[in-house]
């Protein structure tokens, strides 16, 4: 099992790049932030962008890898995101994996003066900006017109460091995006049953990621792959466990170890944040990175 952590991009890189260092020295093996244009109880504070961020990051790290958990179509053209991830992936040395969703009903869904998409139409979105972000990343030239998305002899030399891309990992419950993460995933991301959130019981929680995982092994025997290949990443905080996993290296060593025998290869947690959803002892914290996976093996 691999642990990696969230660090929101909430404060100006003079004092950000600090966490984004510290994150590799404690050894984790990735460092993802949000792609959001503002989110939550953050809105009305500082926000900065993922892409930048990331940038900026794998120019004061050199091991860990780097990404988005996750990007979605709100606020992105494949086009466009694609020239930006290829740029990314060269300056970090072939570090970046992308996360990548449908997106949801947040600040960046009318950010840029747009009604929100129903939810039938976020998953026709997503289920055409996937497969054509697929060949921006691995063609030399892509020309596309589709119902939402085109591109026109769109250029992408020399590609990503990473071959023949940098990889996905696909945030997805229902059948579409699960079908999605199948054909195109190198990894699965999953935050829970969001329904659990308020009223589950961490038993219920366990018990849907379990359904969860034997969909995502449906499809992809349905899109002739074998599941046991993907990567199963666990976002954390959005479950009806919320931050009980981060009390103790006991109590995280435990809930790491029941999601592991689930299937879970990856448990992403969040950079400590004070006075926010995400608070939490920040030396517990630390000591769960040093020293958990050693009591998991």
């Amino acid at each position: 099992m691999r642990l990696s952590t969230v660090i929101l991009p909430i404060h100006r890189w003079a004092e950000g790049q600090k966490t984004w260092r510290r994150a590799e020295d404690l050894g984790f093996h990735a460092a993802y932030t949000y792609d959001h244009l503002s989110w939550r109880s953050f809105r009305d504070g500082p926000w900065f962008g993922a892409i930048p961020t990331l940038t900026a990051a794998a120019m004061v790290t050199q091991r860990m890898r780097l990404g988005t958990l996750v990007t979605s179509p709100n606020f992105r053209h494949p086009v466009t995101l694609a020239k930006e991830l290829i740029s990314l992936d060269d300056i970090s040395g072939g570090r970046v994996t992308l996360g990548i969703g449908a997106g949801g009903t947040g600040f960046d869904a009318t950010a840029l003066g747009q009604d929100p998409w129903t939810p039938r139409e976020r998953a026709d979105r997503f289920a055409e900006f996937v497969p054509l972000l697929d060949r921006l990343l691995t063609e030399d030239a892509v020309s596309y017109e589709g119902r939402f998305y085109s591109a026109g002899e769109a250029r992408n030399v020399p590609g990503c460091v990473q071959r023949p891309r940098l990889p996905f990992a696909v945030a997805a419950t229902g059948p579409r995006g699960l079908r999605l993460a199948a054909r195109h995933g190198q990894a699965w991301v999953t935050t829970g049953d969001p329904k659990l959130y308020e009223t589950g019981t961490p038993e219920q929680s366990v018990a849907a990621l379990r359904d969860q995982l034997a969909r995502l092994t449906d499809a992809c025997a349905e899109a002739g792959r074998d599941a046991a290949g993907m990567g199963k990443i666990l976002l954390t905080g959005f479950t009806p466990d919320r931050g009980r996993p981060l009390a103790s290296l006991d109590a995280f060593v435990d809930f790491a170890g029941r999601h592991r025998d689930l299937g879970f290869t990856e448990i992403v947690l969040h950079w400590p944040i004070p006075d926010s959803d995400f608070a939490a002892d920040q030396k517990v914290f630390e000591k769960i990175a040093m020293e958990a996976l050693a009591q998991l093996d």
